[in-house]
């Protein structure tokens, strides 16, 4: 590993170590993870996509120099080369960071197929104890699609929400993890304040990489449900989409115009529809229908005329009223003079017994 760093170091224009890479893309991870910047913005997604590289490059290289066997243990890694167990993970994490909702589906792809290297890798290291996820179709490879990688992974499958066992286990290895994280970053708060002064031994050194795997490990188990459930949503989404664009696409069909459905047309004729039937006709063509069959009832009898005539008869029977008392007729006056003493006799109301028994 050393000689080939040194050839890296010999070129000016290319100037990347391996440790180099994967400290730089470990640190814009961070500054990225902790930004109060929106993750969207362009010079946030110009430092994700710079720290992809880097770690990718680190990746190639790790590749080619062959660090990791499946034939080692833990112990057998050097300290040195314990840090480059985290590059999947790394990737992983900072794959998500983007932003592009086009490719959205296949960004979360990418990072799982990531975060699941990184957990295969530990199982076979034996870092720490845990179970590996399912694995889907999408991301299985030959050796988990022909059954012979059954010995490198433990399949778990999904807990079915009506498996109440199954849920409360599921549950009781999330609170697991939270509690072993928040004591792995407790521990890493201590470590990394003497790594950070220099002064950590090969031991310490050698601890605080071995803390952040098993950190990592929690991480990624948390990473691979969350992508799980947005890969379902993310494919429903797709198939919305789909279907609304080959609905718009046809034709629109013409309003349907009403019908009766009944159990027997003689039967309809005779009880109805079993609801208000339809008005077939409006109010004046109705009025009209009659008027040309003279079947309206006060047709042909003039109703002004007969309001007119009424009129005149009780003006005419004033008029003769005005002139009687005008010329002092005796007949009239001596009624009302009759009529006006009954009056003064009798009360208001007087021999009125209607209603009264």
């Amino acid at each position: 590993m050393a000689e080939y760093e040194n050839t890296n170091d010999v070129s000016a224009a290319e100037p990347s170590k391996l440790s180099d890479l994967l400290e730089r893309g470990w640190k814009i991870f961070e500054e990225v993870d902790v930004t109060n910047e929106p993750l969207a913005s362009t010079s946030i997604q110009v430092q994700v996509k710079r720290g992809i590289g880097m770690l990718e490059e680190a990746s190639r290289m790790v590749a080619l120099l062959e660090l990791f066997s499946r034939n080692e243990e833990l112990e057998e890694i050097a300290t040195a080369d314990l840090k480059y167990l985290l590059l999947p993970a790394l990737l992983g994490a900072l794959t998500m960071k983007q932003t592009s909702r086009d490719k959205r589906l296949e960004i979360v792809r990418a990072a799982r197929a990531h975060f699941m290297d990184f957990l295969k890798r530990c199982k076979e290291y034996n870092s720490t104890h845990f179970e590996l996820p399912h694995v889907t179709n999408e991301n299985a490879g030959p050796d988990e699609e022909s059954g012979n990688g059954s010995s490198l992974a433990t399949l778990t499958p999904k807990p079915c929400p009506s498996d109440l066992v199954s849920m409360a286990v599921h549950r009781q290895a999330k609170i697991e993890r939270y509690r072993q994280k928040k004591e792995l970053e407790a521990r890493l708060s201590d470590v990394r304040r003497a790594v950070d002064s220099g002064q950590a031994d090969d031991e310490v050194s050698r601890d605080f990489y071995h803390l952040n795997v098993r950190r990592w490990v929690n991480v990624c188990l948390e990473e691979i449900e969350s992508i799980d459930l947005e890969i379902e949503i993310l494919k429903n989404m797709d198939v919305l989409k789909q279907g609304a664009e080959k609905k718009s696409a046809q034709p629109a069909r013409p309003p349907m115009k009403p019908f009766i459905i009944t159990k027997d047309a003689v039967q309809a004729k005779v009880f109805g529809a079993g609801y208000p039937s339809l008005a077939t006709m409006s109010v004046d063509e109705w009025y009209e229908q009659h008027r040309k069959h003279g079947a309206m009832p006060d047709q042909g009898i003039p109703s002004r005329v007969v309001v007119e005539k009424d009129t005149d008869a009780k003006d005419m029977e004033e008029e003769d009223k005005e002139k009687k008392a005008e010329n002092d007729d005796e007949e009239s006056l001596l009624k009302a003079r009759n009529w006006d003493d009954w009056k003064e006799t009798h009360r208001r109301g007087y021999g009125n017994r209607h209603n009264m028994g």
